[in-house]
């Protein structure tokens, strides 16, 4: 099975329901609508939920709108964007970056 990987304080975003997407930068998990997936607390190891994919939209980061990022949380604008995701990929993103916009339901909750 997949896994995705979020931060402590996502999870609980996660858990009530008002994070439902993700982006995920340099892909090489193959990640696509129908995967199961258990989702994954970065910070101790262990296993929060699992989901299922409803939804993945690629494109550049320059063209990422609000529409795209619907249940993930938002910036005030680009450059926020390139920083906060730097602070996960480092410096090679900028805003031609392919991103994977994730959409995901939950399926069960731990």
């Amino acid at each position: 099975m997949k896994t995705l990987k979020f931060k402590d304080f996502k999870t609980k975003w996660i858990m009530d329901g008002s994070k439902t997407a993700t982006m995920r930068l340099f892909d090489d998990k193959d990640l696509g609508v129908g995967d199961d997936l258990e989702l994954v607390n970065s910070d101790n190891g262990s296993v929060f939920s699992r989901a299922v994919i409803t939804e993945v939209i690629n494109k550049e980061l320059a063209d990422v709108d609000d529409i795209d990022l619907d249940g993930h949380e938002k910036w005030n604008n680009k450059e926020e964007m390139l920083e906060s995701l730097r602070k996960y990929y480092g410096d090679r993103v900028d805003l031609n970056t392919k991103v994977k916009i994730i959409k995901f339901k939950l399926i069960n909750e731990n």
